[in-house]
Parts: C-alpha cells; sequence; structure tokens
C-alpha cells in the first residue's frame, strides 16, 4: 500500500496522533530542526495510518543503524520503506519479507550537475538523444534527471546492501523518450552473485516533485 502525505502540519501538531507518543520521544533524531522533525513525524503517523487502513497493529517504527526502517514486533512484520522532501512524506507497506524501496524528490538542478556520479555512459548516452514534448512527463531535463536520481534511490533502498556503486551496480534500461505522466521504468540489479530484474513504478505527486517506488514480494 502507497501512502502521500502532502505536509502542513508543525510538530506540535503532530506528535497527538502517534499512538503511542512516549516511545518515539527518545528515537527523534537529535538534529530534527522544525521542519525535519515534522517530516520524521508524519511518516511514523502515515504508516500508522496505512496499518491501521489494512487492520494491522500499530507497530513502533525504528530505524536500522545503517537508516533502513522497520517495524518492531514479536513476529515477522510488515516491511515498509520512507522517503521526504519538502512538503511531500512517502511510504509504502508491504507483506513481511519484502524487498521495497520508496523515494519522493523535490525537483532541483543538483541532479543533472552530479548525473555523472550516478548514471554510467549507456544511460547517458541514451538520455542524450532523448526529446520531452510537453504532453509528456518528464516536461523538462530537470525533471528527468530528478526522476532518474530518484529511481535510482528507490533500487538502492530495494536492494539494502552496503557497498553499493550507483553507476555500476543500479541499472536503468531506459526505454524510448516520450514516457507516459505516470509509468514503469525497467531496470536491473547487479550485485555479487544476484542479477535480477525490476520495474520501478513513477508518478507526479505534484508540481515541481518526483516519486518512484518498487517491491519484490518474497517467494513462497
Amino acid at each position: 500500500m502507497l501512502g502521500l502525505w502532502h505536509l502542513t502540519e508543525t510538530p506540535a501538531s503532530l506528535w497527538p496522533q502517534l499512538a503511542d507518543t512516549p516511545a518515539y520521544v527518545p528515537l527523534l533524531p537529535a538534529r530534527a530542526d522544525g521542519p525535519r522533525q515534522a517530516q520524521w513525524l508524519a511518516g511514523r503517523v502515515l504508516v500508522q495510518q496505512l496499518a491501521k487502513s489494512l487492520g494491522q497493529p500499530l507497530l513502533l517504527l525504528q530505524n536500522e543503524a545503517s537508516g533502513r526502517p522497520f517495524l518492531v514486533d514479536t513476529g515477522p512484520a510488515s516491511a515498509v520503506s520512507l522517503s521526504h522532501s519538502g512538503h511531500w512524506v512517502a511510504a509504502l507497506l508491504a507483506p513481511a519479507g519484502t524487498a521495497l524501496g520508496i523515494d519522493v524528490e523535490m525537483v532541483r538542478d543538483k541532479a543533472q550537475r552530479i548525473a555523472r556520479k550516478f548514471l554510467n555512459t549507456e544511460e547517458l548516452t541514451t538520455i542524450e538523444h532523448f526529446t520531452i514534448p510537453e504532453a509528456a512527463f518528464p516536461h523538462s531535463p530537470t525533471e528527468l534527471y530528478s526522476l532518474l536520481w530518484s529511481a535510482k534511490e528507490t533500487l538502492y533502498k530495494l536492494a539494502n546492501q552496503c557497498g553499493i556503486i550507483f553507476r555500476q551496480n543500479l541499472l536503468l534500461d531506459l526505454p524510448a523518450s516520450p514516457w507516459p505522466a505516470v509509468g514503469t521504468l525497467p531496470a536491473r540489479l547487479q550485485l555479487a552473485g544476484c542479477n535480477s530484474r525490476h520495474h520501478i513504478c513513477y508518478l507526479q505527486p505534484a508540481a515541481g516533485y518526483v516519486l518512484t517506488y518498487c517491491y519484490q514480494l518474497a517467494t513462497l
């Protein structure tokens, strides 16, 4: 289940919405100022709302040392992924054992400036021949690079491994442009002993933002 939160609330209004406020107080990051604290809180409230809508218990959300979120339970708990940027918070909830990732990004020129750090030669060559008509999404090079950065961030979260090099291990098989307003990007994970194919879903939650997510259900 995918959840999106357009963040307008303050931390003071978000704290009472948590099911177990005292348990979250010591988990708040020390450097979380007003806006970041609001993002952090909204993510946890959003996960609780998704769980409630699915009839699941409202479990405590913690983070591993790597930063990856997980729900605390005595048995297998739902898999969860979180992201926030600007005024948007996104969460993805899936059955236990699911590999998943989600990323929301404010469209900025940074991704285009650092493109050679996360896109390989083949990917860069492909997008050099793109045409971007107004009717399609992305509408501009800035949105395009932000979308590709978000896609690799999502794939990185799904992989959940240390030592990943974005240009070598996270690969996008970019289709010919133009792309539809909402769609999927074929992708591959090339890791030691693991080569897998995936489809990264993408959409535009609001003007000036891009969102991507991906999941791989556990094999029974």
